[in-house]
């Protein structure tokens, strides 16, 4: 019995894991195109990345990740929620951020969150293009907000977090934390002026 090349057994994975070829480069601080070479068989890992992407092809389970962070998300105690960085729509919520809100998550999953913003998200939210946020150029931002007075989305006067990463299948997601103040110091992002 023949086994197939590695770069067969990579493609096979990678599809049957549903991660695009992005996504597996970034695991791997490699660009799209080497991995795509891998694939075909053009070059060869490094020894390093030979054993990086053979743990990955037995360890890996589809959505794996993805739940992990889910499951973070709806059960820490931080006022967080999780968005589509594309779309906006809710994904995620933990319990202290639907306390805040008047409606359940249930009912606000699938739902663009954009409507809801208040001015200085808004503002944020055109900045992150000039920052580079969709290409990689930056990962956290973090502001000021006030208040947006809509009793079904409720947002307070506070400090606003966004960190962008990636789901398994190379979808960007925006993590939304609201840090109290005196953890500002500790996250390691300076605030910008929006």
């Amino acid at each position: 019995m023949t086994t197939a090349p590695f770069g067969t057994r990579l493609r096979q994975w990678r599809r049957g894991a549903d991660i695009k070829q992005q996504r597996l480069a970034d695991l791997l601080n490699v660009n799209q195109t080497t991995v795509s070479r891998w694939e075909n068989g053009a070059i060869d890992p490094t020894p390093t990345q030979r054993v990086r992407l053979e743990e990955l092809i037995a360890g890996h389970k589809p959505g794996q990740l993805d739940r992990v962070l889910r499951r973070l998300v709806e059960t820490t105690s931080d006022p967080v929620h999780l968005i589509c960085d594309r779309t906006h729509r809710l994904l995620a919520a933990s319990p202290s951020r639907e306390a805040s809100w008047s409606c359940s998550t249930t009912d606000l999953t699938g739902t663009e969150l954009f409507p809801y913003a208040s001015i200085e998200i808004r503002r944020a939210e055109r900045r992150l293009f000039e920052m580079g946020w969709f290409e990689g150029g930056s990962e956290a931002i973090l502001f000021h907000t006030s208040r947006n007075d809509d009793a079904r989305v409720h947002i307070y006067d506070s400090w606003v977090l966004w960190e962008r990463l990636l789901l398994e299948d190379g979808t960007p997601v925006r993590l939304v934390t609201t840090p109290p103040e005196n953890r500002l110091a500790s996250l390691g992002v300076v605030p910008v002026q929006v």
